[in-house]
């Protein structure tokens, strides 16, 4: 049974009952839930924790999640995905959450779970992703 690291989009769509994304993000992490661990990293929880006043509210919606700290291998593997993110001309000027992200699934030989999937594609082409299909 392969764990899954759960992106934060997943976790707001249930908690904020997003209309568009409920059903597909509820049905997902369910499935991943069913076939092993979830997971999520400091970097998870500090994009769900933006919209909550205290870390006791986020606690609890995140109590069903296996929490790991972001491996060292994976911040090295996040510099070289963003290097070649500014390489294609990417705008922002450090790495972004979701390289940290991609990248710890990557490492960790986890499944991630996202509905984010074109860049987490792109960055990281051996990554196994549980994403809702492009259109």
């Amino acid at each position: 049974m392969r764990p899954t690291l759960v992106d934060s989009s997943v976790i707001l769509d249930i908690a904020t009952k997003d209309p568009v994304w409920l059903e597909w993000s509820r049905e997902a992490l369910a499935s991943a839930t069913d076939e092993g661990q979830v997971v999520i990293n400091p970097l998870v929880y500090a994009e769900v924790s933006v919209r909550y006043a205290t870390m006791e509210e986020v606690d609890a919606l995140l109590s069903v999640f296996r929490r790991e700290p972001l491996p060292y291998v994976a911040g090295f593997l996040a510099g070289k995905c963003f290097k070649a993110y500014r390489a294609r001309r990417g705008k922002r000027t450090s790495p972004m959450p979701d390289f940290y992200i991609g990248a710890h699934a990557a490492v960790s030989k986890y499944r991630l779970l996202t509905r984010n999937a074109r860049d987490y594609r792109r960055y990281f082409p051996t990554l196994e992703l549980v994403a809702p299909p492009e259109h």
